[in-house]
């Protein structure tokens, strides 16, 4: 079994910045994936960013030169750096852990970019 646990998030003003932290515990083994995922009112939850254990990464266009996907030496804290971040970023934040045997989803955090 593996273990999420999610840190971060808040109230931010457009143009700000927040950095959102998951630190997974647990049976981790590789090969596998650490993302995030977010969702909006009324809206699918969609990807964000991902990053593998061999430190290959995917962004969503909306979030490129914006976002930040990393993770700790460990590799098991993936952080998600949110830059200049706009009224459309506001959502629920979730982090996902994968491999080929679990697919784990932390409990979420809102984040809301507002002036």
């Amino acid at each position: 079994q593996v273990q999420l646990v999610q840190s971060g998030g808040g109230l931010v003003q457009p143009g700000g910045s927040l950095r959102l932290s998951c630190a997974a515990s647990g049976s981790i083994f590789t090969p596998n994936v650490m993302g995030w995922y977010r969702q909006a009112p009324g809206k699918e939850r969609e990807l964000v960013a991902t990053l593998t254990n061999n430190e290959n990464t995917n962004y969503a266009d909306s979030v490129k030169g914006r976002f930040t996907i990393s993770r700790d030496n460990a590799k098991t804290t993936v952080y998600l750096q949110m830059n200049s971040l706009k009224s459309e970023d506001t959502a629920l934040y979730y982090c996902n852990y994968r491999n080929t045997w679990n697919n784990v989803w932390s409990q979420g955090t809102l984040v809301t970019v507002s002036s």
